[in-house]
């Protein structure tokens, strides 16, 4: 097998796995979190200090990357999301939320790092086989649509005392065979050379037109997805619709997100990342459409697994397109502002979403989403009327 080809299986492998882990977390974590907090606006703290985890992370771990290389790096993120995970049951066994809240910071950890499989994909391909090594590694995460439902189902009564601690326990598995897998990651670390070589300031880089429109676009979508994503289980909760319904809307959420994956590269290279940006920018505001026009199972259903594909086709482009920012000796450094910025914005929303559906109800966390979506269209717009010097990474 070819060794590009591996090491997108082997990430593909751990997206799936993180991916687990994660939608365990956005099934369990405002429910758990909802039982525990005194004041219910809190009941998605656990799930937005995720993404604050990513967000705190996302520089540092492109550095400990440059240092240590891909492998190290992502298997220290793999034991970071362990100890999360052991962290978390242990805050359920005690009924307190802050020792809970606090594992769940510690997968943003972890998530900090995966967030760079897509681009560790990128590393050793062909330029032509850059967009389907990115979908190829998102794809993995199909199986976790089903993977971390059921292991929050099948963790949820396991300790009997404790609802949930028992997904937890799973969690912490998770994370470690992640741990195990990533050993077999062969990607070549940088030569001195390309480390070291010619670097532009920083602030140059994310002054590029290509590198505002890629991050602008990457922000929205990964934002709206997580804001409505995380309020979904507190809706349905707050209508009544019984946790196993509340699980499949996020099996086919993930599954939205991540099956286009087999052929969205194919899609970004047939028809360019700016058009395939708009398409998921679309989608994501017929989503909205669909939330704001019932609260029942199949409504919640449709909106999110439309949420999802868009969030797909609109990511795997601004990838793709965040290569063209950057040379080999600034990679890792532009990376990780791409991620501390998305992640930063995304922190934000996710944290204003819980206030947002106790207070407010559903429908106004589905209209608050519609000004970022199209604020996210005109900047695509404004890009497209740019000069388009193609930087790649490869080069």
């Amino acid at each position: 097998m070819r060794p590009d080809r591996k090491n997108v299986l082997i990430l593909a492998t751990c997206q799936m796995l993180y991916g687990s882990g994660r939608s365990l977390l956005i099934a369990t974590a405002p429910v758990v979190a909802y039982a525990l907090a005194d004041e219910k606006a809190l009941a998605t703290l656990p799930t937005s200090l995720v993404i604050v985890g990513t967000a705190l992370t996302a520089i540092p771990a492109a550095f400990v990357m440059r240092r240590l290389g891909r492998r190290m790096g992502f298997v220290l993120g793999a034991l970071a999301g362990a100890a999360g995970g052991a962290l978390s049951a242990y805050g359920v066994l005690q009924s307190n939320l802050w020792l809970f809240a606090t594992g769940t910071f510690l997968f943003g950890v972890f998530a900090g790092f995966a967030q760079l499989y897509r681009f560790a994909a990128t590393d050793a391909a062909a330029v032509d086989y850059r967009s389907t090594a990115v979908s190829l590694v998102l794809a993995g995460g199909v199986l976790a649509a089903f993977v971390g439902p059921e292991a929050a189902k099948l963790g949820k009564d396991l300790v009997g005392s404790a609802p949930f601690a028992g997904s937890y326990v799973l969690l912490i598995a998770i994370c470690l065979l992640a741990g195990l897998v990533l050993i077999g990651l062969d990607i070549p670390r940088q030569t001195r050379v390309e480390r070291e070589g010619p670097r532009r300031p920083l602030r140059q880089i994310v002054a590029q037109p290509v590198f505002i429109a890629a991050t602008v676009a990457g922000a929205v979508v990964q934002g709206v997805m997580n804001f409505l994503m995380t309020a979904t289980p507190l809706a349905m909760q707050h209508v009544h619709h019984q946790f196993d319904d509340t699980a499949l809307v996020i099996e086919w959420h993930i599954i939205g997100m991540f099956a286009p994956g087999f052929f969205a590269g194919w899609l970004v290279t047939r028809f360019g990342e700016v058009r395939m940006i708009h398409a998921g920018i679309v989608l994501q505001i017929i989503c909205v459409a669909v939330a704001l026009s019932g609260q029942s199972v199949w409504q919640f259903w449709l909106a999110n697994m439309l949420q999802g594909v868009g969030w797909c086709f609109t990511f795997t482009a601004a990838t793709v397109l965040t290569t063209y920012a950057y040379t080999p000796a600034e990679r890792d450094h532009t990376q990780g502002a791409t991620n501390f910025i998305i992640y930063v914005f995304v922190a934000l929303l996710s944290l204003s979403s819980g206030a947002l559906v106790h207070y407010l109800g559903w429908q106004w966390v589905n209209i608050a989403a519609l000004p970022l979506l199209f604020i996210a269209i005109l900047v695509m717009l404004w890009y497209s009327t740019q000069p388009k010097p193609r930087l790649a990474a490869a080069k």
